[in-house]
């Protein structure tokens, strides 16, 4: 009896600091998006360029932006939790990436919809039109069909004479996939010349191709991968949202949302008994688990990866991140001070992990070492390429120059030494880093991925 309590009471403390972390965590972004939207209000408000300077600016711009017309996008797909362009006020999910080239597309997506849902918003934000979410689907999550429009994509020519380079962080780079596959099934009503090659490339940063032990300890059921324990991080994730939703203050939810409008949560909507029924788990998206939490655990991204494919005409590549070494047999965190605190806990827990014993494992030949090292909220043997429950082809590398000339149809994967939010939000963490990835990964769009030889315009990346 005193054994029990005693995990009980280090169970609750646990929930207690990773609750008052994260919670600290989303207040600071939220409160340096708002500090940087004021100072340039202010410095707006105080210094207003001449005219001149002004016009030598919009000059620029358009010959800069008529250079590279013909380049295909690179489009910079968010995760969990992110928010694209227009969110958050001036603040960057990628840390100022986007300003590495002319041709940056970053959409928003919803930031806890399901990989199913945020893939459609994709499509629909780049060739335009309202979100379809389709109609089986939207009946069987108990959503609305239709959601958001785009009265003009961000571009409508996009077909496989006008393909797109994607770079997906964390689930981001799962949407993506998501979204290629719909292409190759032509699941966009409407559209009915859609194929996998309008996409050219695609760069997974930590990406979320195999799901994460994490999920588990945040609070979903390892026995199903789809509920949520009763006391958990997650739980307290999904009432605040819930509540969120419901109040729909619209300059908040201007400044963030969760993405669940389709789900219709708000209070002129369902009025106070729609709330009770939502936070009793009778309705809303975490009833129906149409949302990101699900397609994350094992048995939900094993369960996605069935029917996705990697095609033979388009380019792959991920960055892997590790903040875990072996010391003695063991696999531990690597270091404290480089590791956010935010993930700290977890980067240990998850190199603990064991697979519950009375829970048939996910996949054959499951082993819980594979998915020690980890990177605070994804497995890093999760983020080199997708490998359950079939494994397709990669090459590690170790030298960009042993993959040249690159080929399509595989999988090039490199280790990064990293926690999972390295190279995103605050670029001051990653240091050099940070340049020398999003370096390479635009350079690489730009000079080695294509199918037909562009014209280069000099002023990108030399």
């Amino acid at each position: 009896m005193i054994v029990r309590w005693w995990i009980t009471a280090l169970q609750l403390t646990e929930l207690f600091v990773s609750s008052f972390v994260h919670l600290a965590y989303g207040f600071y972004i939220f409160s340096t998006a708002v500090a940087g939207d004021l100072s340039q209000a202010l410095t707006d408000c105080f210094y207003k360029p001449n005219n001149l300077e002004a016009n030598l600016k919009t000059e620029d711009s358009k010959a800069i932006n008529t250079s590279a017309e013909d380049l295909p996008p690179i489009v910079l797909v968010h995760g969990i939790f992110g928010f694209g362009k227009g969110r958050l006020g001036g603040l960057s999910y990628f840390a100022g990436a986007e300003k590495k080239d002319d041709r940056v597309l970053v959409p928003d997506l919803g930031s806890l919809t399901s990989i199913y849902d945020r893939a459609r918003e994709l499509f629909y934000y780049l060739k335009g039109g309202q979100v379809d979410y389709g109609e089986e689907h939207s009946k069987a999550c108990g959503h609305s069909q239709f959601g958001r429009i785009y009265e003009q994509g961000h571009y409508p020519e996009w077909d496989e004479d006008h393909p797109i380079h994607f770079v997906g962080h964390s689930a981001g780079a799962q949407v993506v996939r998501v979204l290629q596959q719909m292409l190759a099934d032509k699941a966009f009503k409407g559209f009915e010349n859609t194929s996998e090659n309008w996409v050219l490339s695609i760069t997974s940063l930590s990406g979320a191709f195999n799901g994460t032990t994490r999920t588990y300890f945040d609070g979903m059921q390892p026995e199903d991968g789809k509920s949520l324990r009763p006391v958990s991080l997650l739980q307290l994730c999904r009432i605040g949202v819930l509540i969120y939703d419901w109040i729909d203050i619209p300059w908040l939810k201007n400044y963030y949302n969760f993405g669940f409008d389709h789900f219709n949560i708000s209070w002129r909507k369902i009025g106070i008994w729609g709330l009770l029924d939502c936070l009793l788990g009778n309705a809303g998206p975490f009833a129906s688990g149409d949302w990101i939490l699900p397609d994350l655990t094992l048995q939900g991204s094993i369960k996605l990866n069935s029917h996705l494919h990697t095609f033979p005409n388009t380019y792959y590549f991920s960055y892997a991140t590790k903040r875990t070494a072996k010391v003695m047999g063991l696999t531990v965190p690597s270091g404290i001070l480089g590791i956010h605190p935010l993930l700290f806990i977890r980067v240990l827990q998850m190199s603990l992990w064991r697979h519950p014993p009375d829970v048939p494992p996910p996949y054959k030949g499951y082993r819980d070492e594979d998915w020690w090292d980890n990177d605070g909220a994804l497995n890093t043997i999760s983020m080199t390429h997708p490998r359950f429950p079939v494994e397709h082809p990669s090459q590690l590398v170790v030298k960009d120059s042993d993959c040249h000339p690159l080929r399509p149809g595989i999988w090039y994967y490199k280790i990064v030494e990293g926690d999972h939010i390295l190279f995103i939000v605050n670029r001051e963490r990653a240091g050099v880093q940070f340049d020398l990835i999003y370096d390479s990964i635009f350079e690489r769009c730009r000079k080695h991925v294509f199918r037909k030889n562009p014209m280069m315009p000099d002023h990108i990346i030399s």
